[in-house]
């Protein structure tokens, strides 16, 4: 078996390469951003690779990746599901693998505390692959941070070849980043993705779609043809921000991406449905009752009568952007809007109710990222 160094040029969909005593472990924020990071929850969900993966050509017949994958444990909640590996072989899928020990992070909700105990490498092997040249992606787990260690071939390895494929560049929530999805192809960023024949950076963090203009640097500094951003759930549900402050914070967040992408099409998405927050205000919670009994169901704990005073929701969100778009585009003409309710509405949740009350299933992530394909991908944006 031969060893290949692990380096830039076999990893797309990340922004940054930590080398550690450890392995190296992959971010999709840069190291400035990084350094004005305000809490746990971003610092954490950045390092979990979602839509970051190796890609190599060889004719190897045997792969194997030594990791240290990241292991939440939360107090109090059901277990976790292992974060899953995806290997494809010129695009087609042709093995999954996980890893049942790593790292342990241990979350208490009530306190907001962590603890992290370290683990061991365990090594993922995908055999049995054809043993001619071919492109081999290995799609890392989307919701669990991983120090990749080691690669092993039984033969060459050489980077892939440039694709010519467009380069599209997401941010958004949790429901971005695949919160509820099963597998790291499964998003609905990815299988949008997938259907358009387009390369994805996704950089969609659980919690923390926050107008962040940190966020926004890293988007203005990172080279793309197609730029969306999905905003406010996170706003609303972390309660976070107000009427006022909003517009504003907005109309910021793309104009540092216009500085460095004038000219690239970029589109606003506004929010899917969520019953809890259509029309009451956050934060969000989660559902004691439902924790007493194994469950994770989340809900919304403000006042209605809030909204006049300026306390958001997405009803009112998704009327703003479409304001600001509309005004913004008379002088951007590269710039358009899509109504997250056409990605999942209230048809969609009558059929596939969102099982936590607030993320979509693996089933509504295939449906949103198809429909995503045809609306944006197939739409005056992406032309």
């Amino acid at each position: 078996m031969l060893t290949t160094p692990i380096t830039a040029a076999l990893v797309r969909g990340a922004l940054d390469l930590e080398h550690t005593e450890r392995g190296v472990l992959p971010h999709r924020l840069p190291p400035q951003a990084r350094q004005q990071i305000p809490d746990g929850q971003l610092a954490m969900t950045e390092a979990q690779p979602s839509g970051v993966r190796l890609v190599f050509r060889t004719a190897a017949t045997v792969v194997e990746l030594d990791v240290i994958a990241t292991k939440r444990v939360y107090l109090g909640a059901p277990p976790r599901p292992d974060g899953v590996y995806e290997l494809l072989v010129d695009g087609r899928l042709a093995g999954r693998a996980s890893v049942t020990e790593g790292d342990t992070l241990t979350i208490d909700m009530s306190t907001g505390s962590a603890e992290s105990r370290p683990g061991p490498v365990r090594t993922l092997r995908f055999t049995g692959l054809p043993g001619e040249d071919k492109d081999v992606e290995i799609w890392l787990p989307h919701d669990e941070a991983t120090r990749l260690v080691a690669l092993r071939t039984d033969a060459t390895v050489h980077s892939a070849q440039s694709s010519g494929r467009r380069t599209w560049l997401h941010h958004g929530s949790s429901i971005s980043h695949g919160s509820n999805a099963a597998t790291p192809t499964g998003t609905w960023p990815a299988t949008a993705a997938a259907l358009a024949g387009v390369d994805l950076i996704n950089l969609g963090f659980g919690g923390s779609a926050l107008l962040d203009p940190f966020t926004a640097r890293a988007m203005r500094d990172t080279a793309a043809d197609l730029i969306s951003v999905k905003i406010g759930i996170n706003l609303v549900n972390s309660d976070g921000m107000r009427l006022r402050v909003f517009g504003p914070a907005v109309h910021g967040f793309l104009d540092t991406i216009r500085d460095g992408h004038p000219t690239t099409p970029l589109l606003v998405v506004s929010p899917i449905l969520c019953p809890i927050h259509e029309h009451t205000p956050g934060p969000c919670a989660f559902d004691p009752d439902g924790l007493r009994e194994g469950k994770v169901l989340f809900t919304a704990t403000g006042d209605p009568a809030e909204v006049k005073a300026g306390k958001l929701t997405l009803t009112t969100i998704r009327g703003e952007l479409a304001r600001i778009v509309k005004e913004r585009s008379a002088t951007d003409p590269n710039l358009s809007y899509l109504d997250g309710l056409d990605l999942y509405g209230e048809a969609d949740h009558a059929e596939l109710p969102l099982p936590d009350r607030l993320h979509p299933d693996a089933a509504t992530h295939r449906l949103m990222g198809e429909r995503f394909a045809r609306l944006a991908f197939g739409g005056t944006w992406a032309s």
